[in-house]
């Protein structure tokens, strides 16, 4: 699993519900959902 840094609980959690995305500027990243408090998550490269 990947990790990613959740800004409501404190601490690195792991990305659930994850979709691979690509930004404006063409890099790649990962969207999902935090599996404690279901708050968004984010990871900028790849994965």
């Amino acid at each position: 699993m990947v990790q990613a840094y959740c800004m409501k609980c404190r601490k690195k959690v792991d990305i659930k519900d994850q979709k691979q995305v690509t930004l404006s500027n063409g890099l790649p990243a990962l969207r999902g959902t935090c599996p404690t408090c279901s708050a968004k998550v984010f990871k900028i490269g790849k994965a």
